[in-house]
């Protein structure tokens, strides 16, 4: 097999050969009527549709544009999600279960709309999405869901076969779904939004909210966002407003690769429902057809090393597909809510100036484009037939209070396990680009050799509620196994809903015979980049 020299780094096939315009730090106090956190697809879709509308929009970003949740997406365009519309009937009922259905496709519609309208070159193709069962049991569920369809008038059937060289007991259809390059489509909605005179800031990081007069949104670099109403589109809602959102989704990561196959690229975007799972779409890229292979979802900071999920589904990919080209890999993190649909609409309940959109669990090509339509009929005071049904305030009995005592059991086991953790490694023993939990001076810590040799040395001590950081191999990240914060190498703040950096731990005067030492001389809080 053919190796691609950029298939060791975490880097998704959407960001290649891109060359997306960037933007300043905000550098001084600013003021707006709407300012929107979060440069993915929610964030550009809700600041494009506000500034349509006539609204004075900012939108700032901690990183770059696009390069989080969104950049890193299989970038189906589905309202199949999984194994859901049995469950919504079970749980919320016909009419609601029917509305998640109709507002899923009519973001797919708008989505359409707009790449019209704008003439956006970014690979839209129409396909049938695909769920398949590969056990019994998984074929039973697939006729549960069928019925579903066929009692909420979802064009749909069921298949006993796949168009590939894999064993299915059961496939079931819904018809007309999409595909596409989501970088090219957002790229475009980023260029409409800056031509209707909105304003965008890049490594402009989030902090803090005062809700006053009038809404301050305070920055890592001690500036103030001055605003009317302020929409969180974040993936993890950087500020809570008492909304307590960490006790209400759990974060899990997910993998993918892009191969050119040795067989023919199937039509159509397939979803196995039983474990493990596997997710298979085609794409365009350098003029040939492609396939995008994914699975392997766990909890954030509780999988095992991240090098078994890529061999995994390398493995799969070989036996099923056969690889000419290992083109890419990289992994998302998706956050999913107690009741598994979306949160949308005010942070709190009677609070009518700031807004969130989260929980998408991982179907944030449709739930985004939805959020930003439903978030700007907020701000613009009009109202919406999904309104209610997305309410982040809403609290069903069964599921959600079930899932609310697992995750919270969950977090609670995680919290003493890290606590009692006994570790035997040292620091000296590890290797260029090689990080781990080690033990220093007696006590658990987090190491890291870069690069250059130097050693980084932190406390593992999660700086939102306490939990026991571990180390991601594939993307050299500290992951919280509680509420999903991760990490850099170096501590500072990579996703939320931690704020703070994970404390360094100096070096200087201890002894580590195999590389230098670090610089500082004493233990300190990091700067966030």
């Amino acid at each position: 097999m053919e190796q691609h020299e950029k298939w060791t780094q975490p880097e998704p096939l959407w960001r290649e050969n891109m060359s997306l315009p960037t933007f300043e730090a905000m550098k001084e106090d600013t003021t707006t009527e709407v300012a929107v956190v979060g440069g993915g697809i929610t964030g550009i879709t809700t600041a494009y549709l506000l500034a349509r509308a006539g609204k004075k929009v900012t939108l700032i970003e901690a990183d770059e544009l696009l390069n989080g949740t969104t950049g890193h997406t299989t970038a189906k365009v589905t309202a199949q999600h999984g194994l859901i519309y049995h469950e919504l009937l079970k749980h919320f009922g016909e009419e609601e279960a029917s509305l998640y259905y109709q507002a899923q496709m009519s973001a797919m519609q708008s989505m359409e709309e707009w790449i019209d309208k704008y003439q956006i070159d970014c690979n839209w193709v129409k396909e049938d999405a695909y769920l398949f069962a590969t056990t019994k049991k998984g074929a039973h569920k697939l006729e549960n869901e069928y019925e579903a369809y066929q009692k909420l008038g979802i064009p749909g059937g069921m298949i006993d076969a796949l168009p590939f060289d894999m064993e299915a007991t059961k496939a079931l259809s819904m018809k007309n779904q999409a595909r596409f390059h989501p970088i090219k489509y957002l790229s475009a909605l980023l260029d409409e939004f800056v031509t209707l005179g909105g304003e965008i800031f890049e490594h402009t990081k989030a902090t803090d909210v005062k809700e006053r007069d009038r809404i301050e949104v305070q920055t890592g670099d001690g500036h103030t966002l001055a605003c009317e109403k302020l929409v969180s589109c974040s993936h993890f809602p950087f500020y809570d407003g008492k909304g307590f959102y960490f006790s209400r989704m759990y974060a899990e990561r997910s993998y993918l690769l892009a191969i050119e196959p040795e067989k023919e690229v199937p039509e159509g975007m397939y979803l196995s429902i039983d474990e493990p799972k596997r997710s298979i779409r085609t794409a365009d890229y350098n003029g040939k057809p492609v396939l995008l292979i994914g699975g392997e979802s766990h909890k954030t900071g509780q999988g095992v090393d991240t090098s078994f999920h890529y061999n995994a589904l390398e493995e799969f990919a070989a036996e099923t597909f056969g690889i000419k080209e290992k083109l890419f890999q990289w992994s998302a993190q998706d956050l999913t809510t107690l009741d598994k649909v979306p949160y949308i609409g005010p942070i709190t309940r009677n609070n009518d100036r700031v807004f969130i959109a989260t929980g998408f669990r991982k179907w944030g090509m449709t739930n985004g484009t939805l959020a930003a339509k439903l978030i700007c009929d907020y701000v613009l005071g009009e109202e919406s037939l999904f309104h209610e049904l997305f309410k982040p305030t809403r609290f069903k009995s069964d599921p959600s209070m079930k899932q609310f005592l697992s995750q919270n059991f969950d977090v609670a086991v995680h919290l003493a396990e890290g606590k009692l953790e006994l570790v035997a490694d040292r620091p000296n023993s590890l290797k260029k680009g090689e990080g781990m939990v080690v033990q220093w001076r007696g006590e658990r810590a987090g190491a890291y050799r870069d690069d250059e040799g130097k050693l980084h040395v932190l406390d593992t001590t999660c700086t939102h509620m306490g939990c026991e950081v571990e180390w991601n191999s594939g993307e050299h990240t500290w992951d919280c196994p509680c509420h999903g914060s991760r990490f850099s190498y170096d501590g500072a703040v990579v996703e939320g809903p931690a704020d703070k950096p994970l404390m360094k731990i100096a070096l200087e005067g201890t002894q580590d015979m195999h590389a230098p030492l670090g610089e500082s001389n004493e233990e300190e809080h990091g700067e966030q980049p």
